[in-house]
């Protein structure tokens, strides 16, 4: 019988203080805005920031003399659970000021804001404070920056869901990597991360909308999370197409490599041209808005799907902004809404939904599957066709013209495979907890793929207020599964993760 393996758990809750203690600075920070804004809970929210940090600094310090030694065992559980216990304690915003006063629905919501889905229970947004629509989108951010650290240093050590690919493409020593140490590639992009925050945040303004509402949507935006200030989404300044034109330029490179952000700014446009993953990124957007946007014109009435919707320019620059938008906010999961994309036509509405799985570029903030594993297992689907003809050739899948490795090809089919076994037990639960077909199908896809706005009953123009406590729940724990690239969480289930090899 083999032992149980031994975590280093001091330095696992040492590093859940520090994350604590960060969440805690950050409501200190959503408190500001109720002092400027007035809102009427400052004190609430400098309550549940004091709390946090109170309990985040105990932690640290009763684990202070921890090992600095970690290995691949601790990585999973502290991934997993830094991104449990940054959701529990982001519920107290909700809980002290009274805005969300059901646990369940507070968590849901910092799930949501966490894991950058952006599905909501809330039904009357525009009421809520100030200063909770600011901690709201933080969550967002917060969640979005951890994600680009997680990709880029984390989950490549681990060797988690193909990630290696990445790790062999951006961190890491050689004459095409950022830097070397992953602490410096870490602070690079998150450089350029607030970088476009700012300058979305100034652009917004600008353009017309308030500076309030200029910096959550920008927080939401980077993040690819969805969550916005307004019940009706993007869709209130459907009257100005500028504020949406600025959202989807950040869509489109919040859903890019960051890497290839920062490539761009030391001017080495060639490695971002020759980058497969960002040429199909740009083609996929590109031919299905071209898809989206002929079916909008000929078939749709958009006005029909859409809030306060008056055609600025005409129905033909009206359909092509919002199918170009809704693509991009589907594709890159950030999921923010200017129409009903269900109401437009039954061919749009599968479109969309089939859109749920494509996913952002590696190393962005977006959710699902992600392009470069859709290249690699076609890539690789085609190559089995010459091996067929072939039997005796040696025929590597190449991807930027590398050969890729067998084990990494193996991992994405792997994760491939998981995430749709994944997505079909999250229908038949949800099926089982009472949702109809659309409806199960659309919030399994739509949560596992962190997208937010789903089929049915939460569809763009609803929200997932009327799912049960239990369903709610399920809703966050597929979140946060895809989220975490699948492995992370689920690897923690399994007998022998807590045995020795």
């Amino acid at each position: 019988m083999r032992s149980v393996s031994k975590l280093n758990y001091k330095i696992i809750f040492y590093l859940m203080g520090v994350l604590w203690l960060f969440n805690g600075g950050f409501m200190l920070i959503a408190s500001l805005f109720s002092f400027i804004y007035k809102d009427g809970v400052g004190v609430e929210m400098v309550l549940a920031g004091a709390v946090t940090l109170l309990m985040g600094g105990l932690l640290m310090l009763s684990t202070k003399d921890h090992t600095k030694e970690l290995n691949k065992r601790d990585g999973y559980v502290i991934v997993t659970f830094g991104w449990i216990s940054m959701s529990l304690v982001g519920t107290l915003p909700y809980l002290f000021t009274g805005a969300i006063p059901n646990f369940t629905n507070a968590f849901f919501e910092t799930m949501s804001g966490y894991t950058t889905t952006g599905a909501s229970i809330l039904n009357d947004i525009e009421s809520l404070p100030e200063s909770v629509l600011f901690w709201r989108s933080i969550t967002h951010w917060i969640g979005g920056m951890g994600i680009i650290v997680l990709a880029i240093a984390i989950l490549p050590l681990l060797g988690i869901g193909g990630m290696q690919l990445f790790a062999a493409e951006a961190p890491g020593p050689g004459g095409d990597k950022l830097h070397p140490r992953i602490t410096d590639t870490a602070k690079r992009l998150w450089l350029i991360y607030v970088g476009y925050t700012i300058a979305e945040t100034i652009l917004l303004k600008v353009a017309g909308m308030s500076f309030f509402d200029a910096i959550n949507h920008s927080l939401s935006t980077l993040s690819t999370g969805g969550f916005s200030t307004k019940n009706a989404s993007i869709a209130h300044w459907n009257d100005q197409p500028l504020i949406q034109y600025i959202i989807m330029v950040f869509m489109f490179l919040a859903g890019t490599n960051f890497v290839l952000s920062y490539f761009a700014f030391k001017t080495r446009f060639s490695k971002i041209f020759k980058d497969e993953e960002f040429r199909a990124y740009s083609f996929f957007i590109i031919g299905l808005t071209l898809t989206a946007f002929l079916f909008i014109y000929y078939k749709a009435d958009v006005a029909a799907s859409a809030v306060n919707h008056p055609m600025v320019f005409g129905p033909l620059e009206s359909a092509f902004r919002h199918g170009l938008f809704q693509v991009l906010a589907v594709v890159t999961t950030t999921g923010f809404v200017t129409a009903d994309f269900t109401a437009w036509t039954p061919f749009l509405t599968i479109f969309f939904f089939g859109l749920m799985f494509l996913g952002g570029s590696a190393g962005s903030t977006s959710g699902g599957i992600k392009i470069v594993r859709h290249l690699i297992m076609i890539k690789n689907g085609i190559m089995e066709f010459r091996r067929t003809l072939h039997p005796n050739a040696i025929l590597p899948v190449r991807y930027n013209t590398r050969g890729v490795q067998q084990p990494i090809v193996f991992n994405i089919l792997a994760f491939f495979i998981l995430y749709m076994l994944s997505f079909i037990i999250g229908v038949l639960v949800f099926s089982a907890m009472g949702l109809d077909f659309e409806t199960a199908l659309g919030g399994a896809a739509s949560s596992l793929g962190n997208v937010g706005p789903a089929l049915g009953d939460l569809g763009p123009v609803d929200n997932y207020a009327s799912l049960s406590a239990p369903a709610k729940w399920w809703s966050s724990f597929l979140m946060l599964i895809g989220r975490l690239e699948l492995f992370t969480v689920l690897i923690l289930i399994t007998p022998f993760f807590w045995r020795n090899r």
